[in-house]
């Protein structure tokens, strides 16, 4: 699969949220990334569905929502208006499969992030129930945290899941990325790159989105 890149818009100057989401989109960005965080489920408060409606008047890419939420059933139908892909967390208090269905029958991708202490097998209940499998490369919660680099064997195991299953999920890297850490993402299996603080405090983010790719 292609390499995927798609800025999180948490790293980004919230007080020109338009502008920040239009740079990086002209700058090449695959997708656009949004951390929703609700300081229960992870120890921090984001952003809810109104600054990710606002972002998607400001770019023409898919956005993928990550709901770092307790409740993710609760509030799905706020974001999938505008979301391309809903990615929930298997760790959260959801009906998995249920929700995962109604993001697929709203015509979105569906899903599943899991945590960095969550073992690779527990996805396999959910095999062909979900589009994108996006492994937290470090604690969930902040932007702007070192890789994990323990989580290279997951991203590979992932992989060899994805090839053993015959199915063709993206595999999503969510941590840490930078032009190092995503090349070795890249060599164990993964194919999106979701890349905060390195996109959006590089000089040339065009340049970084290029090398990143």
């Amino acid at each position: 699969m292609q390499v995927i890149v798609a800025p999180s818009i948490l790293a980004c100057d919230f007080a020109r949220l338009g502008d920040e989401v239009a740079d990086v989109t002209r700058a090449g960005a695959d997708w656009i990334h949004c951390d929703v965080m609700d300081g229960h489920f992870v120890d921090n408060i984001s952003f809810g569905s109104a600054i990710v409606e606002a972002a998607s008047r400001h770019t023409d890419r898919p956005l993928d929502v990550h709901l770092m939420i307790t409740n993710p059933d609760r509030y799905l139908d706020r974001y999938l208006p505008v979301a391309a892909s809903v990615d929930i967390h298997l760790e959260a208090e959801a009906d998995v499969p249920e929700t995962l269905a109604r993001i697929r029958a709203a015509g979105r991708k569906a899903g599943l992030a899991i945590n960095p202490h969550t073992p690779i097998g527990s996805i396999e209940p959910y095999l062909g129930q979900f589009d994108i499998l996006l492994i937290m490369t470090v604690e969930p919660g902040f932007g702007g945290q070192p890789f994990r680099e323990e989580m290279l064997p997951k991203i590979g195991a992932a992989a060899e899941l994805r090839k053993k299953s015959n199915l063709d999920f993206h595999i999503t890297a969510d941590g840490g990325i930078n032009v190092a850490t995503a090349r070795q993402c890249r060599e164990a299996g993964a194919d999106v790159m979701v890349a905060g603080t390195s996109v959006f405090r590089a000089k040339d983010r065009a340049a970084e989105i290029a090398a990143l790719r």
